[in-house]
């Protein structure tokens, strides 16, 4: 196996605690900076993938309403979360953290193989990122408690989806990071 980098889907403020709130997101922040901080230390690349929409522009809008505008608070990372020097920022305006982005061309650079997928929502832009990892033929992990979605329902059927439809490997984040 060669690199791995774990990828944080959309933990922004808009999503955690603003315009388009989940609450079951709180549960995963403090997985996640464990992860985060054992990717660090382990010299695991970090990268986050961020919704970064205009207004009036972006149709993702038309359908969820305003939410992670570029320049706004909402559309930065939580504080607990926030990216460090080493860091990698990957803004998005769909689903997918690679659609029109340069996350592949990224990943390549860094000899990335495995992609580990975390953040919201798992059976939206978890999804559509690990869909298009899949198909460029990267590595999945899923670390189960790093990931959640609106709705317990939500959350599991974008899990099992995952799983069943592009292999991805579950796990939790104690899990992982002895095998970062």
């Amino acid at each position: 196996m060669g690199k791995k980098a774990v990828i944080l889907v959309d933990m922004l403020n808009d999503f955690v605690t603003g315009a388009l709130t989940c609450d079951r997101a709180k549960a995963i922040v403090p997985h996640l900076e464990k992860l985060v901080r054992a990717a660090r230390e382990k010299g695991v690349y970090v990268i986050y993938a961020n919704d970064a929409h205009i207004k009036g522009i972006d149709r993702e809008l038309e359908l969820w309403g305003d939410h992670a505008i570029i320049g706004t608070e909402g559309a930065e990372v939580i504080p607990e979360l926030t990216p460090q020097e080493g860091d990698f920022v990957v803004p998005k305006r769909r689903y997918s953290g690679f659609f029109q982005t340069d996350l592949h061309l990224l990943l390549t650079e860094l000899g990335v193989d495995t992609v580990v997928m975390t953040g919201l929502h798992a059976h939206m832009c978890v999804r559509h990122t690990t869909a298009d990892a899949y198909y460029w033929g990267y590595r999945i992990i899923v670390p189960t408690d790093a990931t959640d979605s609106f709705t317990k329902e939500d959350y599991e059927y974008g899990i099992q989806y995952l799983k069943d439809i592009y292999g991805a490997q579950l796990t939790t984040v104690d899990e992982l990071i002895e095998t970062l």
